[in-house]
């Protein structure tokens, strides 16, 4: 006889484990480690290409300028110097930057103390050759032609030893070439003056003007007569016209000014004759001698050119073109002929009209 107790305990634990055995297989995903969810990416937009400019063809008054800087300068200004070439200490300067000056006035001295003391013995011996050549000159009957041709030479060569030394002396004293204003003084007592060394500068400060510098290539291109931008500063742009060109120096013995200096090297004493001079419409008041300034001389002007940027334009083994923007937004190419260029803009001659658009490169 089967007992009901024992079947009893025996069917409860298998019925308790199957019970476990579901409730884990519906709550597996729980108790399993979860698995990353997907990370959404964002749309990658791909970057647009850059878009090359383009310009419209228009017309324009184009200029073509050479360009230097300067500053004002007296008309009449110079540099004064002394031109022995024996590089003597100053005695004494008489004058300080400011001073009006006379015509004449002595504006410095060298020492030459030493050349004076022998000019008085120079004088002295110079009247003794004197009666020396009266008293051969009566006696001339006899002596032979040359020995009377060689006693005027030397005479002569005496008389020429003593102009010399007055020479000199006298060009021991720089004067003033002019009435005028000593504008600056670059050399003080004491100091060694060597030939052609600037020791004052006189200016007549009545009258101002535009005195500028070019570069020798842009000088070959200007012609007196163009017309000029000045930019003064302090006072703006001002216009005007080129009135003279530098004064070219003659050669000598390579030296491009013709002024030897001092232990054979050249010095070029500044003056106005060495700038480009421009003159003003209307100079502005109040202005003084030393202002800086450029100058923009127009070389070439073309009013109503048809004109594109620069940067519009195209070459390839000696072909000019463009590249031109149709109506349908198409491009295509265009031979050009290129006429009057500037930094910016270049005029064209044939090709291209107003308004059409070009693109840059």
């Amino acid at each position: 006889m089967v007992n009901l107790s024992t079947i009893k305990q025996t069917v409860r634990p298998v019925m308790l484990g199957a019970a476990a055995a579901a409730m884990l297989l519906s709550s597996g995903c729980s108790l399993l480690p979860k698995e990353d969810q997907e990370e959404t990416l964002p749309a990658i937009t791909p970057p647009k290409l850059s878009q090359k400019p383009t310009y419209t063809v228009k017309t324009d008054t184009l200029e073509t300028k050479v360009r230097g800087a300067g500053k004002l300068m007296a008309t009449v200004e110079e540099d004064l110097y002394f031109t022995d070439e024996a590089n003597r200490r100053i005695k004494s300067i008489n004058v300080k930057s400011g001073d009006k000056v006379e015509k004449g006035q002595i504006i410095a001295e060298l020492d030459v103390t030493e050349q004076e003391s022998q000019l008085k013995q120079k004088r002295l011996q110079t009247r003794k050759d004197e009666l020396t050549m009266i008293d051969t000159l009566r006696k001339a009957d006899e002596m032979t032609p040359e020995q009377l041709e060689q006693a005027k030479i030397d005479f002569e060569l005496k008389r020429e030893e003593l102009n010399k030394l007055e020479n000199t002396i006298n060009g021991a004293k720089l004067t003033a070439p002019y009435s005028g204003t000593i504008v600056s003084v670059a050399l003080q007592k004491g100091d060694t003056a060597k030939a052609y060394d600037t020791v004052a500068t006189i200016a007549d400060l009545s009258q101002l003007t535009v005195a500028a510098t070019l570069s020798q290539d842009d000088l070959k291109r200007v012609v007196p007569g163009m017309e000029a931008v000045v930019d003064i500063n302090g006072a703006g742009q001002q216009k005007g016209k080129v009135l003279q060109l530098p004064v070219p120096k003659a050669d000598s013995g390579g030296n491009p000014n013709g002024i030897p200096g001092g232990n054979g090297q050249t010095k070029k004493p500044d003056s106005i004759d060495n700038y480009l001079i421009v003159q003003l419409d209307s100079f502005p008041p109040g202005l003084a001698r030393g202002t800086q300034l450029s100058v923009a001389v127009i070389i070439q002007r073309k009013e109503n050119a048809v004109t594109i940027p620069l940067a519009a334009l195209r070459s390839y083994a000696g072909r000019n073109y463009v590249q031109v923007v149709d109506d349908q937004g198409g491009k295509r190419e265009v031979d050009v002929e290129v006429g009057q260029q500037t930094a910016t803009d270049v005029e064209i001659l044939k090709g291209l009209s107003p308004g059409q658009k070009v693109v840059g490169r």
